[in-house]
Order: C-alpha cells, then sequence, then structure tokens
C-alpha cells in the first residue's frame, strides 16, 4: 500500500511541476485555469526563491520509507531530473527557463485576454 502512495505522490508531482511550467499556455484556451496555475506557480517560485520544503516530497519520502525503501536523500527535483534529465550544472538554466515559458504563458494570456477586438 505504501509503494502505491509512493508511485502516485510522484505522479502527482510530476503532474504539479508540469502543470507549473505549462498552466499558463492552457490558460489561453481555458481562462479559468489561470487562477490554479497562478496559485500553483506561486508556490513553486517560493520553493525555489525562500527554500520552502514541498509536502508532496514529504509524503513520497515517508510513504518510500514505510514501503521498507529508501527514502529521497534530496528534494524530488534532485532525484527525479537533476543529473537525470539535465546536469546539475545546468539547475539554475532550468529555473530560468521555466520562469521564462511561466511569464510568456502570462504575457500571452494577458494579451488574449484584454486585447481590444479590431473594428473593421
Amino acid at each position: 500500500m505504501y509503494q502505491v502512495v509512493a508511485t502516485a505522490t510522484m505522479v502527482f508531482h510530476f503532474a504539479f511541476l508540469a502543470y507549473v511550467v505549462t498552466g499558463g499556455f492552457l490558460a489561453w484556451r481555458w481562462p479559468w485555469a489561470i487562477w490554479p496555475h497562478l496559485l500553483l506557480a506561486g508556490w513553486g517560485f517560493s520553493t525555489v526563491a525562500f527554500g520552502f520544503d514541498c509536502p508532496l516530497t514529504h509524503v513520497e519520502d515517508w510513504a518510500r520509507r514505510r514501503a521498507g525503501e529508501q527514502g529521497l536523500a534530496t528534494g524530488f527535483i534532485d532525484t527525479y531530473l537533476e543529473g537525470v534529465i539535465y546536469p546539475q550544472r545546468y539547475a539554475g538554466l532550468m529555473q530560468l527557463l521555466a520562469g521564462g515559458a511561466v511569464a510568456v504563458s502570462w504575457i500571452g494570456f494577458a494579451f488574449r485576454r484584454f486585447r481590444r477586438p479590431r473594428h473593421a
């Protein structure tokens, strides 16, 4: 049972990160999606800027240990992304690219949402 909790938490965490990066683009099509995106992007930013711990990391670590596995030695991103998807030395660049994607999505959302219609 704990293995299922750990795996489900890991999958949810990946979905969370994907939504933090792409949620603003989804809001171009579904404007209501901007509100949960703003909340989650704010949380994601705070974990990077202020070093807040993500509760999902704690849940996964707890479940893995209860399942008899080795827990997470570091955070979620350190475990699954840095050194796996991209080298650790590019962590700052990856954060900058993710932040840039979020900024572009917000600018695009604002442009699409608040532009004035052209009159022929």
